[in-house]
């Protein structure tokens, strides 16, 4: 099986878990399948799996060598600016940008040999449906969040409708969980039998799991101090502002708990005017983006990692935290809350549940520690290589009735 996939980032060079997603399916798959990974631009990147990766910075086109920044996460409003001032791409808007990564994905299909195409998220799906229509192909559109989870339903139609015209035009979807499946079924009108659910999972070789607890925590921790982690996005699909009101909650019956929130996002400034106006500041450490050894630090330090998503696609901090030997408490609103049993579950906006099940695991030293040894292994469980292999299956399926 020869496959052509089509993401917009690849760690090192990401800003949140989709390029973690991509980055261990490709590996997974690498065995499987002979994989060529396109990128929009040329990155210093090293994959570290039996597959090409190459950059939409193709030659002999009209547009060529263009230092894109198609990323992740990042409104119109927002690129315009930086291309504005920082002068770093050619497209003025965020959907020029997308449709120039279609044109030259088109351009790519009509000189590489594949089987298939695979493509992540709707920065992605246009040059998906390019590279079919040049190639003819079967598409297969990943979906790994939608235009609703990342609002709280406040869509940017626009987005929307790309979304839903990749979907539409994709021989076979990818969701990432059951909970992605039903906003397909109920705000895209998706015919259920054209939605496959292949969950994430994890790569163990991927993180610093022996490395040393952040000395000023631990520092922290030896004078009775509990922490209390928050990874991801601090924008409004991460229930960011859920997470404060409940440690204002635990607070007032444990002092002695620190919030350590790791990330950056949209609602960092609102997040800090919160924790300051609810006068908890002295409670909370804001670190910014982390990754690498760094994040399995803050991962250790933790006595608890809680998620409290409004809408989680999958969620794989979950799972990282997991690893790391760190309990967690997730949002019922989540993927990852299909496959993990061995981790405690409130819906996001109860927040008197949310700090009872903290204080619970921060007080009872049996609790810690059997979610601990018990999510640990179940975590490890959740791995790429099936992930892999229900996509070989997919794969295999179209292309024998295409």
């Amino acid at each position: 099986m020869k496959v052509l996939m089509f993401g917009w980032e690849f760690p090192p060079h990401n800003s949140g878990g989709l390029g973690v997603a991509c980055q261990g399916l490709a590996k997974a798959l690498g065995q499987y399948a002979d994989l060529i990974f396109v990128l929009p631009k040329k990155l210093d990147i090293k994959p570290n799996g039996k597959f090409k990766l190459i950059s939409a910075d193709i030659e002999n086109i009209s547009l060529k060598f263009i230092n894109s920044t198609l990323i992740p996460y990042i409104t119109s409003e927002k690129y315009y600016g930086l291309n504005r001032n920082k002068k770093l791409v050619y497209g003025q808007t965020l959907f020029e940008e997308v449709e120039r990564y279609a044109e030259l994905a088109g351009e790519i299909a009509k000189k590489e040999n594949f089987d298939i195409i695979h493509a992540h998220d709707w920065l992605s799906f246009g040059a998906g449906i390019s590279a079919k229509k040049a190639s003819g192909k079967p598409f297969v559109a990943h979906i790994h969040a939608t235009e609703i989870d990342r609002t709280g339903g406040n869509i940017n139609k626009q987005i929307y409708e790309k979304e839903k015209e990749g979907l539409e035009y994709a021989d076979r979807i990818i969701s990432v969980s059951e909970f992605t499946k039903n906003i397909l079924l109920n705000h895209y009108q998706i015919h259920p039998e054209k939605i496959e659910v292949v969950h994430n999972g994890i790569d163990l070789a991927n993180y610093n799991l022996s490395v040393n607890t952040d000395l000023g925590l631990k520092k922290l921790k030896s004078l009775g101090f509990k922490i209390v982690l928050f990874v991801g996005r601090i924008t409004i699909m991460k229930g960011p502002d859920y997470f404060v009101r409940a440690a204002q909650k635990v607070l007032k019956y444990n002092p002695k708990t620190l919030f350590v929130m790791v990330g950056s996002g949209d609602m960092e400034g609102q997040i800090i005017d919160q924790v300051a106006d609810l006068g908890i500041s002295d409670k909370f450490f804001f670190t910014g983006f982390l990754r690498g050894a760094d994040l399995s630090k803050a991962f250790k330090a933790a006595d608890l990692f809680v998620m409290p998503s409004i809408s989680e696609p999958f969620g794989l901090t979950a799972l990282e935290s997991l690893i790391h030997k760190t309990p967690a408490i997730v949002s019922k609103q989540s993927g990852v809350s299909e496959v993990l049993n061995q981790v405690m579950k409130v819906d996001f906006w109860d927040t008197d549940e949310m700090a009872d099940k903290i204080l619970s695991v921060l007080k009872y030293k049996s609790l810690h520690k059997e979610m601990s040894k018990n999510g640990e292994k179940e975590a490890s469980f959740c791995s790429w290589e099936s992930a892999a292999q229900k996509c070989i299956t997919i794969y295999n399926r179209l292309v024998i009735n295409h």
